[in-house]
C-alpha cells in the first residue's frame, strides 16, 4: 500500500468516526461547527507523519528529532483550533454563555481536548505506519534470503557439474589407452550423463528415477575402465520414478567411495549402494571399503561432500538427517529425506 493510499485509509477511516459521533448529537449544525476544524486538522497531522516525519525521521532512527517535531505539531494544531487563540487573533474574547462559571460543571480546557484528539489519530497512524513498514521490510528480508539462497544453489551446482565432468573424461581417456573396442560405449554413457547434467539439472528439481539412472551411467563409466570385475553392489528399490529430488544430491557420495575405496585392489575392497523410496521418503545409503595402508590419490575435487551437506541444508532444512561412520576399514553413508511438504 503507498502513501496515499494510505492517507486516504486514515482520512475515511477518520471521518467514518466523526459521522458515527455526528449521528448521535441532536445539534446537527452546532456540531459541525465545533469539530470541522478539529477533523481538518487531524488530517494535516496524519498527512505530515506519513510524508515526512515517519519515512524521513522516525524510520530512519531520528526518534528524538521524531518526538519533538510530532509534539510541536500537535500543540501547535490544538493552539489554532482553540477558543482563546481564536479569540486573540479576531481581537474579541470568547463569549462566556450560561450561568456564572461558580456555577458551572467543570470541563477539561479546550486546547486539552483537542491536544488530545489530534494526539490519538497521530498515535494511531503511527502504529498503522510501523505495523507496514515493519511488514514491508520483513517480506524484504525474506525475498534477500530467497535470492541469497538460490545465488548459493547455482554456485554450489556449478562447482559439482564441471568436477564430474573432468572425472568423466578422466575415465574415457583410461579407457581409450586400455581397450579400445569399448570406447564407443563409454562416448555414449557419457553423452547421456552430459544430456542429464546440462538440462536435467538446470531445474531445481528432477524425477528420482532419472539421478538413480545417472548413478548407474556413472558406476557403468568406471568398470570400463578395466576389464576386472569390481566388487560393486547395488540395489535400487524405487516405488515411483517421479517423486522430485534436487538433482546431483547422491553422487557426490557415490564417487567419494569410489576415490577413496581402493576398488581397483578387488580383493577386500567392496562397495555397497542402495536407494529405496516411496511417495514419502527417500533413504540412501552407501558402504565403501578404506584400505589399511593411505594411498595416493589426486588432490583435485574434494568438494563433493561439504557441497552436498550445504545443499541439504538449503533444500530440505529439518526434513533430512544425515549421518556418516568412518571405522578403521569402512566409510558409511545414510540420507534419509522426508518428502512431505515438498515437491
Amino acid at each position: 500500500m503507498d502513501r496515499t493510499k494510505r492517507f486516504l485509509f486514515h482520512t475515511v477511516l477518520w471521518l467514518a468516526v466523526w459521522l458515527m459521533a455526528w449521528l448521535l448529537m441532536t445539534d446537527d449544525a452546532l456540531f459541525a461547527k465545533k469539530n470541522a476544524a478539529s477533523f481538518l486538522l487531524q488530517i494535516v497531522v496524519i498527512a505530515v507523519l506519513i510524508y515526512y516525519t515517519a519515512p524521513a525521521l522516525l524510520f530512519k532512527k531520528r526518534y528524538a528529532s521524531f518526538i519533538l517535531i510530532s509534539l510541536a505539531l500537535i500543540i501547535f494544531c490544538a493552539a489554532m483550533i482553540s477558543d482563546p487563540l481564536i479569540g486573540l487573533i479576531s481581537g474579541q474574547p470568547p463569549r462566556q454563555a450560561g450561568p456564572p462559571p461558580a456555577m458551572r460543571p467543570r470541563v477539561p480546557p479546550q486546547f486539552l481536548i483537542h491536544f488530545l484528539v489530534l494526539s490519538i489519530a497521530y498515535v494511531l497512524a503511527t502504529f498503522v505506519e510501523t505495523f507496514l513498514f515493519a511488514q514491508k521490510k520483513e517480506e524484504e528480508n525474506i525475498r534477500n534470503r530467497n535470492e541469497n539462497l538460490q545465488t548459493e544453489l547455482k554456485l554450489l551446482k556449478s562447482q559439482i557439474n564441471p568436477h564430474f565432468l573432468f572425472n568423466s573424461l578422466n575415465n574415457i581417456y583410461a579407457l581409450s589407452v586400455t581397450n579400445s573396442d569399448k570406447t564407443q560405449q563409454g562416448i555414449s554413457t557419457l553423452s547421456n550423463m552430459l544430456r542429464y547434467v546440462l538440462y536435467e539439472c538446470e531445474q531445481a528439481y528432477v524425477p528420482l528415477g532419472k539421478e538413480v539412472d545417472y548413478i548407474k551411467d556413472y558406476l557403468a563409466m568406471y568398470v570400463l575402465k578395466s576389464s576386472k570385475t569390481y566388487p560393486i553392489q547395488t540395489k535400487f528399490q524405487i516405488k515411483n520414478d517421479a517423486v522430485q529430488v534436487a538433482p546431483m544430491l547422491f553422487i557426490p557420495f557415490v564417487e567419494n567411495a569410489l576415490k577413496h575405496g581402493n576398488l581397483e585392489k578387488i580383493t577386500d575392497a567392496f562397495l555397497k549402494i542402495s536407494i529405496f523410496s516411496d511417495d514419502k521418503n527417500i533413504d540412501f545409503e552407501i558402504e565403501n571399503s578404506i584400505p589399511k595402508e593411505s594411498i595416493q590419490k589426486d588432490k583435485i575435487g574434494g568438494i563433493g561432500l561439504e557441497n552436498v551437506k550445504k545443499r541439504l541444508e538449503i533444500l530440505y532444512p529439518k526434513k533430512h538427517t544425515l549421518k556418516i561412520q568412518k571405522e578403521l576399514t569402512t566409510f558409511k553413508v545414510q540420507l534419509h529425506i522426508d518428502l512431505n511438504g515438498d515437491h
